[in-house]
């Protein structure tokens, strides 16, 4: 039976799925001929020994008359996760011993932080917030990256995460933002046969929670640069509580880089509960090349990452039809 790749995608704006699923497999067949599995890497673009889905649920988080797609929390309590989540990452940031510029950066931005408290009004307080994103932009690594135009386009694309956790935003039938995404990604998961998920930033949580209503087979999930393990904003928030293993996976591996910022706590087998096989999550790092390092492909192109990808692909393709 051919088994099915499936990419899911974390922050940012509008994409268009087939460029993401080609840049996606591109790095994959990067890291896999790093791996030693050259025929393979090279067969995926061709999907001559899997089908690829690139799951994309980004037009969700639209906005009307958003800048790029999308616009700071408007909604009540949505502002203040954002807070919680900008001081959990500066925070965990100072704690890992960055550079001198790094750490000037790190320090005015928890001052302005510290100054939202005295917001007056939820207006008031997005403002503020999105000062903080535009000195964070000042960092090194996201100033050369360009991963953000501004710090109100940052704030946008990092309050998803809240937004999402929020559990509101619902739409004429009554269904919340998170069940419509957790549809879509469950709409590219067949039950019928074997499929691997690659799941990238917010798209981790995302899987997270719709593996749980999943009853295929997932003989690995892969998670990159995964929020999961923030603990302040992203655990206590996830669904079911307390965070498990969905039983539908039968191996997980989380891949974080010492320099991503979005991936704070690592080690998620400390933050989650085995399944009913015991399977947990595996973590280890990676140290990826260039500047800014949170992109998946980033993650993908890595030998340590692809390596098991296609070992799990070459397995379930062997695997006996039920």
């Amino acid at each position: 039976m051919r088994p099915a790749l499936v990419f899911i995608h974390g922050i940012g704006g509008a994409r268009d799925s087939e460029t993401e699923r080609a840049s996606w497999l591109e790095a994959l067949a990067v890291g896999a001929r790093k791996a030693g599995h050259s025929s393979e890497g090279s067969a995926l673009g061709q999907n001559s020994f899997t089908d690829t889905a690139f799951a994309y649920y980004g037009d969700l988080f639209i906005r009307p008359h958003a800048q790029g797609g999308t616009a700071p929390p408007d909604a009540a309590g949505e502002d203040k996760v954002l807070r919680q989540l900008l001081e959990e990452v500066i925070d965990t940031q100072l704690l890992a011993c960055p550079g001198e510029d790094e750490r000037r950066v790190l320090q005015h931005a928890s001052a302005e932080l510290t100054a939202t408290r005295q917001a007056q009004g939820s207006g008031e307080l997005v403002r503020r917030l999105v000062n903080v994103c535009t000195t964070l932009l000042a960092l090194p690594g996201i100033r050369r990256g360009g991963q953000w135009a501004s710090g109100r386009i940052m704030a946008g694309h990092l309050a998803q995460v809240t937004r999402y956790l929020a559990r509101g935003e619902p739409d004429d039938d009554g269904r919340m933002l998170d069940e419509r995404v957790c549809d879509r990604i469950l709409g590219f998961l067949d039950e019928d046969r074997p499929t691997v998920v690659i799941a990238h930033s917010l798209g981790s949580v995302v899987a997270l929670e719709a593996l749980h209503q999943h009853r295929g087979p997932v003989p690995l999930l892969v998670t990159v640069g995964s929020p999961i393990g923030m603990r302040t904003v992203v655990r206590p928030r996830l669904r079911p509580q307390p965070p498990a293993t969905p039983n539908c996976v039968g191996r997980w591996l989380n891949y974080w880089d010492r320099d991503d910022i979005i991936a704070p706590r690592p080690w998620l087998e400390r933050d989650v509960l085995p399944n009913t096989v015991g399977c947990l999550p595996v973590s280890d790092r990676v140290d990826s090349d260039g500047i800014w390092v949170h992109t998946a492909t980033k993650y993908l192109a890595q030998a340590s990452v692809a390596g098991p990808v296609m070992e799990a692909m070459r397995l379930a393709a062997e695997r006996p039809s039920a």
